[in-house]
């Protein structure tokens, strides 16, 4: 009884589902469309309906897979829910259905089952029975839609393919897409267009046989030009062209104006016939090589490629293929590299044009200008161009590895990366714009540039403007001045028992510092004949400049300290902190940031006309850097101690030596502060209007850092000034001791010789 009540609910769903095929029969029977004559057998879950031509429709709950309407029973694939459903029920699963469900086992290959009786060819093949087939001796077939009979047009200078399942089109020979492909569907993206030999006219006014016999040979190739044999004219035309700049004969008659028009010509002209012919070659590297040393290195994308490199004996260019795919110009995706070793002769005595920026940062607050001697090519003559026209602001640069002859540059020489820019009267020069050099060394020199063209390697001389003569007499004048206070401040500090103590010890590591620095500064500043001397000199330089204003944060440090220890009477644990860190910081924090600056960059110790840190890429920030870091620190530091010792003034008696001394320890070591990091501040200030002024103030104040800190630490020091009378004391009397017992040994030789003459 329990399984029957459980059996029940089921097949209450069974005769609802049941329900809707009954009333479909009555429904059939009430509306009879079909002529008796033409009534065809529809099979299961399917009535005649007469409709456009077809004859049968699914019943009710039922779907067909492929359309709505079907013509017989061959073609019935009505499948409804109600076999789904049935074959969900549990008990009432016993139940046989007689609707087809499980899927053929028999399709052939290229087809999907679509029930028990039906296979679907795949999409681009066909069965003689069409695309749904019931017969198991049917096939799939490949549909060859490019005919005969087509069934689809590519349109123009096009050919349609044939591939297994499907086709494509492409152009014939002698023609490529414009949109760089080399395939497409259908006519309606078909924009084949013919490679050709691009017309190339020689430079209007230049009167020269040579040139003229080299033009008849490119109007020969241009008139000969077939697709099919497109390797052979680019060979042809390289060996021309590197017959021309061999043997130039009636060319180095020419001017040099019109040297460099002719020049011009045969970079764009080689370009542009390079860049469009080479549309017709297949994928892959190919090179070009002519006897005189005229080299070409092409490169056509290929699938999976990312990255570019093509090497020549004297120079590797490097580029993303993301650049090249970047503008969708017309033609395949190529890149190619020209090295043309002759064209150096027609360049000769070009000029060069340096950006300001560039002129700026060459020698840092040095002004410079190009002499009038032309610059010397270290390199060959190359030309890069890829398959778009666009190339004037790439969106990553572009890399090139020169090799050159072994070159070690002077004092006012310099190397730049230049290309060839061309003027609207047909000539050129050499520039800079959009190149920058990222290492030079003696053999080879690395540049990057954001635009393509024909690019070259030279070494150009410069003047260096004379400073103001002015700031020269007072920087001279001021430094030798503060090497002397100096010197005596050292002295005091060492000598003068009385004022000994951890304060004491610090101005003397700063004095010693200074006194260094500024006595290299004066006498080796300029020494830049010897460029590994001239390197040594400036990580000297940059040493002691640090370790004067390491020391200086330490006598801040010890001056705060001091402050907040007002009411101790016994200072002996600040000194104990001090005497441990002084000299390891001291001297151990600078050595740490030059070695780091020198391991990563040696070459930019130096300039060739000071030995100075280098401005390229911001290494002069391995400097200021500290100095400005701190700068901030002391002044920190201050304002806490000048805090301190307010909050003490209104709670101590202005007569406690203690208090009173800190006042004056912090007087000086705010004159100092301002003495050592605002002259610094002022340096960084020369630019815009104030410039000049900022300049002078500049000299003025750190050619007297000597100066002042004698007058501070020294003069104004009452048990210094005490040492110094006893000093000075001290020298009156051994003077005065000297003159009494020159003028007692003058007296009592004039005794013995007139003792002597009465004896006698």
């Amino acid at each position: 009884m329990k399984n029957r009540n459980l059996l029940l609910p089921e097949l209450l769903l069974l005769l609802l589902l049941l329900l809707p095929l009954g009333a479909s029969a009555q429904k059939t029977r009430d509306i009879n469309m079909c002529e008796p004559s033409l009534r065809k057998s529809c099979a299961a879950y399917a009535d005649c309906q007469g409709m456009d031509g077809k004859y049968c429709m699914c019943g009710p709950g039922q779907e067909l897979i492929s359309e709505t309407t079907f013509r017989n029973e061959s073609e019935n694939m009505c499948q409804g829910m109600l076999v789904l459903l049935l074959l969900t029920l549990g008990p009432v699963q016993k139940l046989r259905v007689s609707a087809p469900t499980d899927c053929a086992p028999w399709c052939p290959l290229k087809s999907t089952c679509v029930n028990a009786t039906a296979c679907r060819c795949s999409p681009g093949f066909s069965s003689s029975s069409g695309e749904i087939f019931t017969s198991r001796l049917d096939s799939c077939d490949d549909i060859n839609e490019c005919g005969p009979p087509p069934t689809v047009s590519c349109g123009k200078f096009a050919d349609c393919q044939n591939t297994e399942g499907s086709y494509y089109c492409m152009c014939i020979p002698g023609y490529v897409l414009a949109s760089g492909a080399t395939m497409f569907m259908d006519e309606s993206e078909n924009t084949c267009q013919g490679i050709f030999f691009p017309t190339w006219t020689p430079p209007r006014g230049i009167k020269s046989q040579t040139l003229s016999r080299f033009f008849q040979r490119v109007q020969d190739l241009h008139r000969e030009f077939k697709p099919d044999f497109v390797e052979n004219t680019i060979q042809d035309l390289i060996q021309g062209v590197d017959e021309l700049l061999e043997t130039p004969e009636d060319l180095k008659a020419l001017p040099r104006s019109e040297q460099h028009r002719v020049a011009t010509n045969l970079l764009t002209g080689l370009e542009n016939s390079l860049r469009n012919m080479s549309q017709a070659l297949s994928n892959g590297t190919l090179t070009f090589n002519a006897s005189a040393g005229t080299d070409l290195s092409l490169k056509l994308w290929e699938q999976g490629d990312r990255n570019v490199i093509l090497s020549q004996n004297q120079v590797k260019m490097m580029l993303n293929w993301d650049v090249v795919h970047d503008s969708g110009d017309s033609g395949p995706s190529v890149v190619g590299l020209i090295s043309t070793p002759g064209m150096g002769k027609l360049l000769a005595e070009a000029p060069l044009v340096v950006e300001p920026e560039k002129q700026a940062v060459l020698h840092g607050a040095h002004k410079i200008s190009l002499q009038e001697a032309s610059p010397v090519l270290l390199s060959d003559v190359i030309s890069a161009f890829m398959s778009n026209k666009v190339t004037q602001n790439l969106s990553s640069p572009v890399t090139f590895i020169f090799s050159h002859h072994s070159v070690t540059p002077g004092p006012t020489q310099k190397v730049f990366c230049v290309f060839w820019e061309h003027s609207q009267n047909g000539s050129g020069h050499w520039s800079t714009r959009g190149c920058t050099m990222v290492n030079s060394r003696d053999t080879s020199t690395t540049c990057q540039c954001t635009h393509l063209s024909s690019f070259a390697v030279l070494m150009a001389h410069y003047d260096v403007k004379e400073d103001d003569p002015v700031l020269a007499v007072i920087t001279y004048m001021g430094l030798s001045l503060s090497l002397l206070c100096l010197l005596l401040a050292a002295l005091t500090f060492l000598l003068c028992k009385a004022i000994q103590n951890t304060s004491t010890s610090l101005h003397l590591q700063l004095s010693i510092c200074l006194f260094l620095a500024h006595l290299l500064f004066l006498i080796a500043i300029d020494q830049t004949k010897i460029k590994v001397l001239c390197s040594i000199i400036a990580g000297a330089l940059h040493y002691l400049y640090l370790a004067s204003f390491t020391w200086m944060l330490l006598e801040a440090l010890h001056l705060f300290l001091t402050a907040r220890n007002l009411t101790v009477v016994n200072y002996s644990s600040v000194s104990m902190l001090m005497k441990k860190l002084m000299f390891p910081v001291g001297y151990g924090v600078p050595a740490v940031i030059v070695a780091i600056s020198a391991a990563s960059r040696p070459h930019l110790y130096g300039t060739p006309t000071r030995c100075w840190l280098h401005t390229d890429k911001g290494f002069i920030w391995t400097f200021l850097g500290p100095i400005c870091t701190i700068f901030s620190i002391n002044l920190a530091f201050f304002l806490m101690t000048f805090w301190i010792v307010k909050k003490n003034l209104s709670s101590l008696n202005r007569d406690v030596s203690t208090l009173r001394n800190t006042r004056m320890l912090t007087f000086k070591a705010t004159a100092q502060l301002f003495i050592l990091g605002c002259t610094w501040c002022l340096g960084i200030l020369q630019v815009g209007p104030a410039a000049h002024i900022m300049a002078y103030l500049f000299t003025i104040i750190n050619s007297l850092q000597g100066v002042f800190i004698f007058l501070v630490y020294c003069l104004l020091s009452h048990q210094v000034r005490e040492q110094y009378k006893k000093w000075f004391k001290g020298i009156r009397k051994t003077k005065a001791e000297s003159e009494q017992y020159t003028l007692s040994s003058g007296t009592m030789s004039n005794a013995s010789k007139h003792s002597v003459e009465n004896y006698n």
